[in-house]
């Protein structure tokens, strides 16, 4: 098996997308910290959101580009960024 890990994330596609696309951005505008199952919550979110923009860019379905970032996006490891903006946010806090 390879190992496809890249600077510290699961692989680059991971790493990307938190990097370009969440950098800055705080999941406590969209969730209360007081969610039980907020990982998983969070998780599906931002999945949600960057189809959206992937989408709206691209034109929609049956575009090639769009067809194209979905596949990059079905790499990404969301639990892993969202454990990341959790971690984040409770450092942020103590």
């Amino acid at each position: 098996m390879t190992d496809k890990t890249y600077n510290g994330w699961t692989n680059y596609e991971t790493w990307r997308v938190n990097l370009e696309i969440f950098d800055g951005f705080d999941p406590f505008d969209y969730f209360s910290d007081n969610q039980a199952d907020m990982e998983d919550n969070l998780a599906e979110y931002l999945k949600d959101y960057v189809e959206t923009l992937i989408y709206e860019a691209g034109g929609g379905d049956g575009n090639l580009a769009v067809d194209y970032a979905l596949a990059f996006l079905q790499e990404v490891n969301w639990h892993e960024i969202a454990k990341h903006m959790i971690a984040d946010y409770a450092e942020v806090t103590e």
